[in-house]
């Protein structure tokens, strides 16, 4: 998977990158008439700033190519899709298996836990942002296209 962003600041082998938010919609035909269409174009505007390490000598004001294996972004987006459906139901057939409390408390513990993954797994992906840094890989593009 691979990211066109500009530099915005050096600082020896870190450089702070920034990098336009995109939505799906900006690769549809319909996006003039589709309401969620005209919504991007209302929040396009937004932009993600983070800082990477870099052996390549770059200056402010360039661009550079920002990739990351697409294994390992399948596997982050399994983590976050399917352990919170996965943690609903194991907790709701484990509930109703092996306790003996009624059915609305079954569905309320079972969307706490459901959210409550959402949560462990925010904290985990934040202790994994080095690993994921380390993974990411600043080149220099052949040619900017913006």
């Amino acid at each position: 998977m691979k990211e066109l962003a500009q530099v915005v600041a050096v600082d020896g082998r870190r450089v702070t990158v920034s990098t336009q938010l995109k939505s799906a919609c900006s690769g549809c035909e319909q996006n003039k008439t589709c309401g969620a269409g005209i919504l991007s174009k209302v929040f396009s505007d937004r932009h993600s700033t983070f800082v990477v390490k870099t052996e390549s000598p770059v200056s402010v004001g360039e661009y550079v190519e920002l990739s990351i294996p697409e294994q390992q972004v399948t596997r982050f987006a399994l983590l976050l899709y399917g352990l919170p459906v996965l943690t609903l139901l194991l907790l709701a057939s484990v509930l109703t298996s092996f306790t003996s409390i009624t059915e609305g408390y079954t569905i309320l513990l079972s969307f706490a836990g459901f959210a409550l993954s959402f949560v462990a797994l925010r904290l985990w992906f934040r202790l994994r942002d080095v690993r994921v840094n380390q993974l990411l890989v600043v080149s220099t593009p052949a040619q900017p296209s913006l």
